[in-house]
């Protein structure tokens, strides 16, 4: 139960967080994307504090074995940039560019009526199962 109220807690944070930085607005991201256009800095901003704040905590998280609730920790062991991240970047670039959504913002705008991240995210959820079959099906071979 503290796991589902911490669990919880997190995501009403990121969530808050997303709604007033204004990340959660399709047309802030494609801003940020616009380089030629009128380019809008907050994101890098966003991120910028993201990091700052992230940073310490993973470097913590990274000496622990279990987390505060006694769970283990599970952080990614790989270290090498492979042909298939830099595929898998290249696709969430790609639809992140084009809807101005990223999957937590997406979230937080369907939760806030947004029929555009309805889209997005049954987009998204059809992408996860196409992967998932594509991986079962590279496993079995």
């Amino acid at each position: 139960m503290l796991f589902i109220l911490a669990s919880l807690a997190a995501g009403l944070v990121f969530g808050l967080g997303l709604i007033v930085s204004g990340m959660s607005d399709p047309a802030k991201v494609l801003g940020f994307l616009d380089l030629a256009g009128a380019w809008d800095p907050s994101l890098a901003l966003v991120m910028g504090g993201a990091i700052a704040v992230g940073l310490p905590a993973f470097a913590w998280a990274a000496r622990r074995k279990t987390s505060l609730l006694g769970a283990p920790m599970q952080l990614p062991a790989a270290r090498q940039v492979d042909r298939r991240l830099l595929g898998g970047s290249l696709l969430f670039g790609i639809g992140w560019g084009v809807a101005g959504f990223c999957p937590g913002p997406a979230l937080v705008a369907m939760g806030m009526g947004e029929a555009g991240a309805v889209v997005f995210v049954l987009a998204m959820l059809a992408g996860m199962a196409l992967f998932e079959g594509l991986e079962r099906r590279r496993s079995a071979a």
